[in-house]
């Protein structure tokens, strides 16, 4: 129900148009998790062309994801304060001109700028398309929503290497960005005539931004991030210096907003133990699911000796079950309950981690791909029952901020996962260089790598039900 201040435009632009208002959302975050997945293929011939490094050109990776992690909560917490309409409208402007942007780029460094320019408004897209669903879908079908996000999300990702290759092989490596601009005039043309108009309500009283806490948070993270990714395994004095900068950041980040005015995040919701356990959980189960990004084309090519096409398929399958699964995983969780949902989805979830530590070693590739087969069903379940969790009732005011701060879990995870994981399994396999290890020592990394995982998602089980229990009382 429209509440009576909502004028009759509003109103009646709202309901006949929640399908074109989910299509939009939909292709808004398509294109953020395209924009991270397409250009890892295009590396090696994006080294060529600019007669670069391998290290240089990883920046190009590197820019998108910093400017996404460390902007994704100070854009929401923007889009609660100017309008979320207009700042998603012109997130999608800004991914759409920094693409063309990046596809045109003469030299390495205004590529790897643009491609900054291109992160922020994937933050935007990714921040707000969740604060959406909270104005324009009803209760009951929140769960669905977030299963078709999650959907689309997973289609992105998978989508994205094998897109990429196919038009860096036809057209050459500026394909890849150019591709977004099509996709980008699409996702505005749509969101421009279908999302719901700005609230205009009386500014007395209304917080405003926190620039101080802003600079705060962005450098926080991005000290953190750094630090996880750069050495490209290897941990070292640099890493070591970033990672205290990111603790001493995030000390003096608190300190700040605890005094603020108007804080960019209001500490105390963090009492509330539902949303810190549902934003830990969330941050455990990233970090588990880049695991088998991270160990499984290792295991799969020295392990198992596959070759590397066949590599690509096996790992196709995982990214494929996600976006199938994505959709009903969200009905689920309208029929049966949110918080039931969220249990089930991570019980699953440990049960795939102990497979995968298990069943590839007794039957090869069918033992691999019958535990991703319970782990990402398990994980799509998860993430539509927890974002709807979080989401579903949060006040219409910090509906870009909660959203903000439940992708920057999930990057965070991401993040983490690729570095420290990476790290337990070449501790696991004892092996100074992976690419040449025995098969016998990457198949014990692989056993201890995806125990460790089960042990992170049984944490985030029982977080879960703490959370549970004491919001019950």
């Amino acid at each position: 129900m429209t509440s009576p201040d909502h004028t009759l435009v509003a109103s009646a632009r709202r309901t006949p148009s929640v399908h074109w208002v989910l299509a939009s959302l939909s292709l808004s975050m398509l294109l953020s998790s395209l924009g991270t997945s397409i250009a890892n293929v295009g590396l090696p011939a994006l080294a060529q062309a600019f007669g670069a490094s391998f290290q240089d050109v990883q920046w190009i990776v590197l820019a998108y994801l910093l400017a996404m992690t460390t902007l994704i909560v100070s854009v929401g917490r923007l889009g609660d304060l100017m309008g979320r309409r207009r700042l998603l409208l012109i997130g999608i402007v800004l991914f759409t001109v920094a693409s063309a942007l990046c596809g045109l780029a003469p030299k390495l460094s205004l590529l790897i700028a643009a491609r900054a320019v291109q992160g922020l408004g994937a933050a935007i897209m990714m921040a707000l398309t969740l604060a959406f669903i909270g104005e324009t879908v009803p209760k009951a079908r929140t769960g669905s929503a977030m299963g078709l996000l999650g959907t689309m999300s997973a289609i992105g990702t998978a989508l994205g290497p094998s897109l990429g290759g196919v038009l860096i092989a036809g057209l050459g490596w500026q394909a890849i960005f150019l591709i977004n601009v099509p996709l980008g005039i699409l996702t505005f043309t749509l969101a421009y005539l279908y999302l719901p108009a700005d609230r205009r309500g009386p500014k007395t009283g209304r917080s405003g931004f926190d620039p101080l806490g802003t600079l705060l948070l962005a450098l926080t993270l991005a000290a953190y991030a750094l630090a996880m990714t750069l050495g490209h395994g290897s941990f070292g004095v640099l890493n070591g210096m970033l990672l205290l900068a990111a603790v001493v950041g995030g000390g003096v980040f608190v300190f700040v907003e605890a005094r603020v005015a108007s804080p960019l995040i209001r500490l105390g919701m963090f009492r509330d133990l539902a949303l810190s356990g549902s934003l830990a959980s969330n941050l455990f189960v990233s970090t588990v699911m880049m695991a088998t990004l991270v160990v499984g084309p290792f295991y799969l090519s020295r392990g198992l000796g596959l070759n590397l096409a066949v590599v690509g398929v096996v790992m196709s399958i995982g990214p494929i079950i996600s976006a199938v699964s994505g959709f009903p995983a969200g009905r689920v969780v309208d029929r049966f309950g949110a918080p039931t949902m969220v249990i089930i989805g991570l019980m699953a979830m440990a049960a795939g981690s102990l497979a995968l530590s298990v069943l590839p070693a007794l039957f090869g590739v069918a033992g691999y791909v019958a535990a991703i087969v319970v782990l990402t069903p398990g994980y799509q379940l998860f993430q539509a029952a927890n974002n709807t969790l979080v989401m579903v009732d949060v006040p219409a005011d910090q509906r870009g901020v909660m959203s903000g701060l439940l992708s920057l879990s999930r990057n965070l995870g991401l993040i983490t996962g690729a570095s420290v994981i990476g790290a337990v399994f070449a501790l696991a396999s004892a092996a100074t260089d992976l690419t040449t290890a025995a098969p016998e020592a990457v198949a014990t990394g692989m056993r201890i790598t995806f125990v460790v995982a089960a042990v992170l998602i049984v944490a985030a089980l029982a977080i879960a039900l703490a959370s549970r229990g004491r919001k019950a009382t």
